[in-house]
């Protein structure tokens, strides 16, 4: 008896010592996200997966902006929103938090708020003490948890062939200025030919690099000083997919690059409603034509109408979501005289917020027109609809070309080389190109669509990479 009770006390006590050394093994991560939906959504996509893995998340966000995050919390008791206060500056409208907030031509002034928030961020980081922090724009960030003895990861929203081609040190952004000549093929040694930017392309980055973004600095700047100090380079992709940029990017930069998989975000706990749920039951499988822009995305009014209406020309349902082109106070003053009238109940265009994984996801949609941003591209991959593209502007250029050249599971959307222009014409062509299966092209589309969906689905996937992802993490902060 005496024995049994001994080594039942035994086992407790190895349980108990297993248990503590597990929870020893979890992390305290912090992230601190630019202020802009897209990346704020994207950083708790991966804090979502960590916190399922039992690690702590400080989630650091503009106050105001948080009651738009809570729903995608998918880990309360382990993911903690530490609110930030973003400073006044003139020039910002009054109030303004994420670029949401902004047009875009006052993005700069943003990021110069966000810069006056170190203070706020120094001392919270001091208190909390986390391991690692995740950030991306804040370039003063690795010196600052560096004080702290905290690990600093840039966690980049973008490719790791947008890195590699628009500012790998070997542009020697800091000694000489782009030009367009400069980004229209890639350095040599980068692993694709297939990536090339168009004439218009090549002159907006060009300009893009040498502008302020922030007070004092560019963004080119920012990013390298970023990079270059950070104590690894993380990236959502997988080696299947983009290993070879990876790479290339690890070598130009001399440091360690951490994949963490796709980081497919979860399936959304509600359904559906309204006016969306009422068109889109409607139509038949596989026929709707869906088309959005993300949060930020403005057009010019003549491009705007010229999608409409290459949406009307293709004779499908379709639904739009986009905000109001540049001078038009909503998206119905803006649409192009007649078009209600002609399209009727085949057409429905929103200018607000819509439920898109959920619309992508809905049986009657068969296309997605997207403007390329690494999340609605990531979300489209996943469902079966088929992807056109139209870029805008930044990393998209890169995308599109990813998506339709290299692992050709997309139609980009043809425009004019020098003024970046697309015709209703070319949006029609383009949609027609994908939804016909059997044609050429909706068939090639097709295959490697369903072949990558399967992929980024297949069971076991992400968790092997984000097991992959923490074990690195560990030996990150264990390393000298």
């Amino acid at each position: 008896m005496c024995v049994n009770k001994r080594f039942s006390s035994d086992k407790s006590k190895k349980n108990a010592a297993k248990m503590r050394e597990e929870e020893e093994k979890k992390l305290h991560i912090a992230m601190y996200p630019w202020f802009a939906m897209g990346h704020l959504t994207s950083f708790l996509h991966i804090s979502n997966k960590l916190a399922e893995r039992g690690h702590r998340i400080s989630f650091y966000i503009p106050t105001k902006t948080q009651s738009k995050l809570v729903s995608f919390n998918l880990h309360p008791h382990l993911i903690s929103f530490v609110p930030i206060h973003v400073p006044h500056v003139d020039g910002l409208p009054p109030g303004a938090e994420t670029t949401a907030d902004v047009p875009y031509h006052l993005i700069s002034f943003l990021m110069t708020a966000m810069d006056l928030t170190r203070p706020q961020l120094e001392a919270s980081l001091q208190n909390l003490k986390p391991q690692i922090i995740f950030f991306d724009f804040t370039h003063w960030l690795p010196e600052a948890a560096r004080r702290f003895g905290i690990k600093s990861l840039h966690y980049c929203t973008v490719s790791p062939a947008t890195h590699g081609y628009l500012i790998s040190p070997d542009r020697r952004l800091d000694e000489f200025p782009l030009t367009e000549a400069d980004l229209m093929q890639p350095l040599p040694g980068f692993p694709s030919s297939c990536i090339k930017l168009r004439a218009h392309e090549a002159r907006r980055l060009a300009k893009a690099t040498v502008m302020e973004f922030g007070n004092g600095i560019t963004f080119t700047k920012r990013q390298k000083i970023g990079l270059d100090d950070s104590d690894a380079i993380v990236f959502k992709t997988s080696r299947e997919m983009e290993g070879v940029y990876a790479d290339y990017v690890a070598e130009k930069w001399g440091k360690a690059v951490i994949l963490a998989g796709p980081v497919v975000p979860e399936r959304p706990k509600s359904v559906l409603e309204g006016e969306t749920a009422a068109f889109l039951s409607r139509f038949e499988k596989g026929s709707v034509v869906y088309c959005a822009f993300g949060s930020e995305c403005v057009l010019v009014k003549e491009q705007f109408q010229q999608l409409v209406l290459g949406l009307e020309l293709t004779g499908r349902p379709f639904l739009v979501a986009l905000k109001p082109p540049a001078g038009s106070e909503t998206v119905e003053s803006a649409l192009p005289d007649g078009f209600k009238k002609r399209v009727g109940s085949r057409g429905l265009v929103h200018g607000g917020w819509v439920q898109q994984q959920l619309i992508l996801s809905h049986g009657s949609v068969g296309c997605f027109v997207t403007h390329c941003g690494c999340g609605s591209l990531l979300e489209g991959m996943v469902n079966e609809c088929q992807l056109v593209l139209v870029p805008n502007v930044g990393d998209q250029f890169i995308n599109a070309r990813i998506m339709s050249d290299d692992l050709k599971v997309g139609v980009e959307v043809e425009k004019g080389d020098e003024d970046g222009f697309f015709t209703k014409e070319g949006v029609c062509r383009a949609v027609e190109a994908v939804m016909v299966k059997e044609s050429h092209v909706g068939k090639e589309v097709r295959a490697n669509h369903k072949k990558w969906r399967d992929f980024l689905l297949s069971k076991g996937l992400e968790d092997s990479y984000i097991d992959d992802f923490i074990k690195k993490l560990h030996a990150l902060i264990t390393a000298t």
